[in-house]
């Protein structure tokens, strides 16, 4: 007799027949079971036949998911793959209009479940349904679903996308040209495009030549948020892959088409609120357009190239009007080199006989040059004020502004990642920079006069440049974390963020981390600890009761998949299941039909130990793999995870911990206890404000040689 452990007990329904109540054995092979189930309702050819999750859409049980059939679970037998498919196959190439339709939505819906998946490709279904496509005689909803399910179908990697003709290609960019369209045929075309790109060189190019911004940008200015990001998405992918020689080209045309401009009224200040997606793309095509700085950054400057000696020559003279120069004969030359070492060390280069050089290293080569001229030509009072300013301080005083330049650009180069490629989960877009054409150089423009502000507040000299540098960077990053929505808001958050401001933060920063380290401080906080930590728990168990939605991540696209996931109130089961769009709020618990008890739950792993990070190169993707975690359970289950960010990722691991009896190692978790463990201690010690506790207690002191002094009240 088999072991409890590896026995199911499920229902299992058939049309036409009441549920029959068994027991399946999870060692038997599963067509061993369907043979079982079709002898108790005497069908023949089992063969023919599947198991299907009752509460699911067309997903299959097979040897690779048995496991996760649960106790009480409801399951139905259905025809096999194989049988659906080659039905299937039939039905959408009947002449009948309605049958033909019902036929694609069961294929767009069956597509989902990769059995079922494999076995329509096997048959060539593929070919089938792009022959549709490119015949042009179906329209409207029989045209969105032959798309959906060519969708579905190709999201599980299993066809090449370089197997796809010329006459498709265009009649997927038709879809996207031609305005209006059916929004559903617009939305999975312009999804078609992206995979596209995105994963085959060839087809960039078909597509490069099928295409154009120009048509892509109607889309952009309706009100359908998902198309919009599509369009995005699309744009980002041709301009992800253009040769590196085409990339200024595209940049040239979406500046040509105003895509910033449309970007910034119809997406970002449209009265809506962005979503993950949305963020994701803008994200990726800021990050697009400054790695276009690259080449600049990564290029030294030629100190025999007289084109770019003359920029050198034009920041000197726009700082010291020096419009009437000595002509070049041969006497003055030693006093114009005299004068030209002067006013370069006025301008605070490094070398002053050649300043060329200072433009050698690379990052940022010539683009820290870029933007001084930038600064001294679209804000040229600021310029010579800055410049003047400096060259009449003492030496040790004035903050050279050629050697400033050059730092901070790398700086800004460092912040905002110039040269690497977009993660595939950050949503980390700035809107300010939407807001201008120049939106680095502007950028520049507002650091370069907040670095001589914090110079002159910290009264820095020469060897206080590195100092001025952490404090700046701080400045700046302290600043970008509130998203301002402009330039001018931006530079307005600096203003606020003064030298005096900042060492107001660290100081108090410094007292959450490091103050109270005395012996009776500490012995506090060991008292209060286990309180603080269990307070903790709570909060994370009573968000894991709320519940997550996860998103389904591809390594071929993103897509728009979800699943859901909650712990019950009592904190014994683990609800969750698949949902077709994103929910706005919790999902209640008996619309998540799959259930995991806590007590099966054997460990939980995470980053590159986790199953799902073995598989399909996601190991590769660092930022996913921080996302990861996975919950092993009984009979080698596995309940696979990627969290939507960070904060998630802590709090479900801390949860789930918890609930496992485990310390909760989190990051989260430990700044968590630090600000209240922090706040507590402030709070018991109110009436000590001003008072200094010593590091140790007072010594005892020595006994008294009598005791007559006790007070007589005779």
């Amino acid at each position: 007799m088999p072991p409890p452990a590896d026995i199911v007990k499920v229902a299992i329904e058939w049309p036409g027949a009441f549920p029959k109540l068994m027991e399946i054995d999870q060692k038997k092979p599963l067509s061993a079971i369907i043979k079982e189930v079709c002898d108790g309702w005497s069908l023949t050819n089992h063969e023919y036949y599947a198991l299907q999750h009752a509460d699911s859409t067309n997903f299959y049980i097979t040897e690779k998911n048995r496991n996760e059939i649960k106790n009480g679970a409801i399951l139905r037998l259905t025809t096999s793959p194989a049988q659906t498919s080659l039905q299937l196959h039939e039905r959408i190439q009947s002449s009948s209009m309605d049958a033909k339709l019902e036929a694609l939505k069961d294929l767009a819906s069956y597509s989902r479940d990769i059995t079922f998946a494999q076995e329509f490709i096997n048959l060539d279904g593929i070919s089938l349904l792009t022959q549709m496509v490119e015949s042009g005689t179906d329209f409207g909803d029989m045209l969105s679903f032959t798309l959906t399910a060519f969708v579905e179908l190709m999201d599980h990697g299993i066809v090449s996308w370089d197997t796809f003709s010329v006459a498709f290609i265009k009649k997927i960019a038709g879809y996207v040209s031609k305005f209006p369209t059916d929004i559903a045929i617009l939305q999975r075309s312009l999804a078609i495009l992206e995979s596209m790109v995105l994963n085959s060189h060839d087809l960039y190019q078909k597509v490069a030549q099928e295409i154009t911004i120009g048509q892509l940008i109607p889309h952009l200015q309706g009100a359908d948020q998902e198309i919009q990001t599509y369009t995005i998405a699309v744009i980002n992918a041709l301009f992800l892959k253009a040769p590196d020689d085409r990339r200024q080209e595209m940049a040239n045309i979406l500046a040509q088409k105003q895509l910033r401009a449309i970007i910034l009224q119809y997406v970002i200040r449209a009265q809506r609120a962005i979503n993950n997606e949305m963020a994701h793309q803008l994200y990726v095509l800021q990050v697009l357009t400054f790695n276009l700085l690259e080449d600049r950054m990564m290029t030294k400057m030629d100190p025999q190239d007289q084109a770019q000696r003359d920029i050198i020559f034009e920041l000197r003279r726009i700082a010291f009007d020096a419009e009437s120069e000595p002509n070049n004969s041969g006497g003055n030359v030693e006093k114009r080199k005299s004068m030209y070492t002067r006013d370069y060390k006025k301008l605070g280069f490094i070398n002053h006989v050649n300043p060329a050089m200072d433009f050698t290293q690379t990052p940022p080569g010539m683009l820290a040059l870029d933007n001084m001229l930038y600064f001294a030509k679209h804000q040229q009072d600021a310029y010579i004020r800055i410049v003047l300013e400096n060259s009449s301080r003492e030496d040790k005083h004035e903050c050279p502004f050629g050697r400033s330049s050059i730092e901070l650009t790398k700086m800004l180069c460092d912040i905002l990642k110039v040269g690497e490629l977009p993660s595939e989960t950050c949503n980390d877009f700035h809107p300010m920079f939407f807001t201008h054409d120049r939106s680095f150089e502007e950028f520049f423009c507002i650091c370069i006069q907040l670095l001589n502000k914090t110079w002159k507040e910290m009264r820095a000299t020469s060897e206080d440049f590195n100092k001025v540098m952490q404090v700046v960077k701080e400045q700046i990053m302290r600043a970008l974390t509130t998203k301002p929505s402009s330039l001018d808001q931006f530079k307005s958050k600096l203003q606020n963020l003064s030298y005096a401001e900042i060492l107001k933060i660290r100081q108090s920063e410094r007292m959450n981390q490091e103050d109270f380290q005395s012996r009776p401080i500490l012995e506090l906080k060991e008292k209060i600890q286990p309180e603080i930590l269990e307070l903790i728990k709570q909060q994370r168990l009573n968000r894991l009761v709320e519940g997550t939605c996860f998103r389904k991540l591809n390594s071929r696209r993103r897509q728009d998949k979800f699943w859901y996931c909650r712990l019950s109130p009592n904190h014994k089961v683990l609800h969750y299941g698949d949902l077709e769009e994103s929910p706005q709020g919790e999902v209640p618990h008996d619309s998540l039909q799959d259930k995991l008890p806590v007590a099966d739950i054997k460990a939980v792993v995470t980053g590159k130990d986790c199953p799902h990070m073995k598989e399909k190169g996601a190991k590769q993707n660092k930022e996913v793999l921080e996302l990861a975690f996975s919950i092993l359970y009984d009979s080698n289950g596995q309940l696979n995870f990627i969290a939507p960010d960070k904060h998630e990722y802590c709090v479900w691991t801390d949860g789930l911990n918890a609930l496992l009896g485990k310390d909760m190692m989190s990051e989260l978790t430990r700044n968590d206890l630090d600000t209240l463990l922090s706040m507590e201690i402030k709070l018991r010690l109110l009436d000590l404000e001003n008072i200094q506790i010593p590091d140790a207690p007072p010594p005892i002191p020595k006994e008294p040689s009598n005791y007559d002094f006790v007070y007589d009240c005779n």
